[in-house]
């Protein structure tokens, strides 16, 4: 048996909670072998993932199969705020992260999923939104209880907090996943003409800047695009 509640973070709890409200459903059900986040009046399954969508991979398989339709609900974080606490629960610093969040942030997770996206009975929703992260301060270097961290430092982090919602996207169909395309590419493209396009962008973080080989990796795989030829050691695409 699932136990999806486990060390769920406000941000989780807060987006099962709209969703449930939007499309009437109920939350934590136990349905053929599985604890669903929601279960809706017409038995279409909705589950909230902020990461790892791969984890979710057999879970999904299994509910298309008995028949379900499925909806993910993967967030896109495009900015943060950070609170830090101290022991005493006051809080002694708020700032922005300088880190932005951007809808090709997707893809990573995409390599996990790919193989159910174009299911007729398959959603995926992605909200952008922004976020509240609280941390308490330390009063020395600690590592996480998942001893995640290369290096300890002076915090912990205690939870996400949902911010705003800047919007939504829906991806149900192969006309949607070939809109995350650059514009501006020839019929015929390589993942250098990606990068191009992407380093042009200015909206685009430049950590993202070059993800050209990553985004043709997961539209290939998904027979959204095609390889047309090869020159040299560069392969060339175009649209399926």
């Amino acid at each position: 048996m699932e136990f999806s509640t486990i060390n769920e973070s406000s941000l989780h709890k807060e987006l099962k909670n709209l969703y449930c409200l939007k499309y009437n459903g109920k939350t934590e059900v136990s349905c053929e072998g599985h604890v669903y986040d929601i279960l809706t009046k017409d038995n279409s399954v909705i589950e909230i993932q902020t990461k790892n969508l791969r984890q979710l991979l057999p879970k999904i398989d299994d509910a298309l199969e008995k028949g379900h339709k499925v909806t993910v609900v993967h967030p896109v974080v495009i900015t943060k705020t950070i609170k830090t606490y101290n022991s005493e629960n006051k809080c002694i610093s708020s700032k922005k992260s300088p880190k932005k969040g951007h809808i090709y942030d997707l893809f990573r997770e995409l390599t996990g999923i790919f193989p159910v996206l174009l299911n007729k009975n398959f959603i995926l929703e992605i909200p952008e939104i922004n976020i509240i992260e609280t941390r308490e301060k330390k009063g020395e270097k600690v590592q996480t209880l998942q001893k995640s961290r290369r290096y300890k430092r002076d915090w912990i982090k205690t939870d996400k907090k949902l911010d705003s919602i800047n919007s939504v996207i829906k991806f149900t169909c192969k006309k949607d996943y070939i809109n995350l395309l650059p514009c501006g590419l020839a019929q015929e493209f390589c993942a250098k003409d990606i990068n191009n396009l992407l380093i042009k962008d200015s909206n685009i973080p430049k950590r993202l800047a070059y993800s050209g080989n990553l985004i043709l990796w997961v539209l290939l795989r998904m027979e959204v695009i095609k390889e047309t030829q090869k020159k040299g050691r560069t392969k060339y695409y175009c649209v399926n």
